[in-house]
């Protein structure tokens, strides 16, 4: 409950309302920002060009043990340290994922730190900031619109007519039955669809329907489309459960096609990946292009651009694309920009929030969602490969509550109990434990990379739990090993960290990826597989090897994998803690996201829509109809 009630009183070190001068923050001019009120502005992109022969700063990665439910505070370190480094008088920027509404109503609450290491204004921020969200959910749907409307009126479904036809080209011997027969197997599967959809009934409506169905009349949409295989959902950036699967076009009176579809999450968008990596404008444009959302009916990619409306996308994301500037309580600068999904995409905030920050800064200090598995991987492996930057020293985040939880000691414990059991000290435990923390520094190590090691304190983590934490990190291949006071402290909380930092970042570093872009989709995925999970081996369902071969005859091969598994272990079961070994990595089916560059294999269920628990923290979100000020959201 203290830890609660620190966050609550959070706003009591919340600077003067006079608004904030981000100009004199930043090193720039008042007129080179764009405000979106008094406390948030956004910096165009022409900034980052005015900048280009000014010289990076040292470029520091923030990542940790596989997350857990206790909480581990890897945004709130990240934050911390930005601050610790200015006290130090080394300028610092942090740069950060914009969190989802989502969540934020859910379970997990806000995302802009807590306690003296938070980033105001943080309601708005954790809400619609500056509306960069709703721009990409806006983008997304409109392609998911004009989609479906390249099918109407000129309805694809003619089941009699394919069959005569598939008869015909089989007879003469002409390989373009195939075709023939899918186009069959679409048409029929969509009219049972339709009767089925509308409880078996023969209503004028239908018939009508499927007499256009069966017609001769009826010509095919006009980019040859194969309705089953769009692949393009809908998004939205709430937790909504009932949206994860829906029927679409059950109420058509003009010949709509009747579709199984669903909801995503908006960050789930392939299009807020894509903001993430674009580089500029030209690129941005290239890269919405390049969706590929369902397939004809010979096998052919059709891709927004085909679809027509790749540059409407684009001019609704003409502002989301500038970084947003906000501070921390001591006033250290935020970037918070663009925040892609965590499993099926890389987790990392966008590349221009990171150059604008190199230019501006001695130290721009970043955060990948996650643990090294993912967030980390993800962010070597794509981010910097899209980029062409380089980090200099990753900071690992850890704390004696996830080494416990790691230990496998605590399965047991009621969750009514269990935060109450984690408090208490346990030596054997934080060895246990140590396994996983151990595992996410050789994966980083395996980078070329200096790394220390962050160790998070909570109030009841005793001196002898954080001793031993800082002796295991050290021994287990760590360059450095810090305690981290920043929630209760602020800055001054974290200026040991800060110095193992930069000593850190002054060290000879190899920066390397882990694998080479021109190796198969297979040795890729079995490299991350082994080098950075631990794994004995791949096994490939049917479906994975279709897709694998699929993949690599449309040149997909050289993209680089971004692999959709649980953050919560090394493995893809979500209940092995520690550090799981000698286990096959399942690969169900392979997915591309042609657009952002990357194939993400899926390693078991993802869900890409959370759902809202019982208890939710929307319930407590009130506003304060005397002030304006909201509260119950921290």
């Amino acid at each position: 409950m203290a830890e609660k009630k620190t966050d609550t009183a959070v706003s009591s070190f919340i600077p003067s309302h006079t608004s904030p001068d981000f100009a004199a923050m930043l090193g720039l001019e008042h007129g080179q920002l764009e405000f979106c009120g008094r406390d948030m502005a956004k910096i165009p992109l022409s900034v980052l060009e005015q900048l280009r022969d000014r010289p990076n700063g040292r470029y520091i990665l923030v990542t940790g043990m596989n997350p857990t439910t206790a909480g581990d505070g890897k945004t709130v370190t990240t934050i911390g340290l930005s601050m610790a480094l200015n006290r130090l008088g080394k300028k610092a920027i942090a740069t950060l994922r914009q969190p989802s509404m989502g969540p934020v109503f859910g379970r997990k609450g806000g995302g802009t730190g807590g306690g003296k290491a938070t980033v105001v204004p943080m309601e708005h921020i954790n809400l619609h900031f500056t509306g960069d969200i709703h721009a990409v959910t806006s983008a997304h749907n409109l392609l998911a619109a004009y989609l479906e409307n390249s099918l109407r009126g000129k309805n694809p479904l003619r089941p009699i007519r394919c069959l005569l036809e598939a008869f015909a080209q089989w007879s003469a011997q002409n390989d373009q039955w195939r075709i023939a027969v899918r186009k069959f197997r679409s048409a029929y599967r969509l009219a049972v669809e339709y009767v089925r959809l509308h409880g078996g009934g023969w209503r004028w409506s239908g018939l009508r329907h499927l007499a256009a169905l069966v017609s001769d009349a009826v010509k095919e949409n006009p980019l040859n489309i194969d309705p089953p295989s769009i692949t393009w959902r809908w998004v939205i950036d709430l937790n909504a459960r009932p949206l994860r699967d829906i029927e679409t076009s059950l109420r058509e009176t003009q010949f709509g096609v009747p579709l199984v579809t669903g909801f995503d999450i908006s960050t789930a968008s392939e299009v807020m990946a894509i903001l993430a990596l674009a580089r500029n404008l030209k690129d941005l444009r290239e890269r919405l292009g390049r969706i590929v959302v369902a397939e004809t009916f010979d096998g052919r990619p059709v891709t927004a651009e085909d679809i027509g409306i790749a540059g409407a996308m684009t001019a609704l994301l003409i502002n989301a694309i500038k970084p947003n500037v906000v501070r921390t309580l001591e006033n250290t600068p935020v970037l918070i920009h663009t925040g892609p999904f965590g499993n099926i995409a890389h987790g990392c905030c966008s590349i221009l929030a990171d150059e604008l920050a190199l230019k501006l800064a001695d130290y721009a200090v970043t955060e990948a969602g996650f643990g090294s598995d993912l967030g980390a991987e993800k962010f070597f492996n794509i981010k910097c490969r899209a980029s062409g930057l380089a980090p200099h020293c990753a900071v690992i985040v850890c704390s004696m509550r996830a080494l416990k939880l790691h230990s496998g000691d605590y399965a047991a414990v009621p969750a009514s109990q269990l935060m109450k059991r984690l408090q208490e000290p346990a030596l054997d435990a934080i060895r246990k434990g140590f396994a996983n923390l151990r595992k996410h520094i050789e994966n980083i190590r395996k980078f070329g990379l200096p790394t220390v090691v962050a160790i998070n304190r909570f109030p009841h983590d005793s001196g002898e739990e954080l001793a031993l934490a800082a002796a295991l990190a050290k021994e287990g291949g760590a360059d450095e090993a810090e305690v981290s006071d920043v929630y209760a402290r602020g800055g001054e909380g974290g200026e040991a960290l800060a110095r193992a930092v930069m000593r850190a970042a002054e060290r000879e570093s190899h920066f390397r990826f882990l694998y080479d872009e021109h190796l198969s989709i297979r040795e890729k995925i079995e490299c991350i597989a082994r080098e950075i999970y631990g794994a004995s081996g791949v096994k490939y369902s049917p479906r994975a090897q279709e897709r694998i071969a699929l993949f690599t005859a449309r040149g997909y091969g050289r993209f680089p994998i971004c692999m959709a598994k649980t953050h919560l272990s090394l493995s893809h079961d979500p209940t092995q803690a520690g550090r799981p070994e000698g286990f096959v990595l399942p690969v169900e089916d392979i997915r591309a996201s042609v657009g952002a560059g990357f194939l993400y294999p899926l390693c078991g269920e993802i869900v890409t829509m959370p759902g809202l628990p019982g208890k939710a923290i929307g319930h407590d979100i009130d506003i304060d109809v005397e002030t304006g000020r909201i509260k119950g959201m921290f």
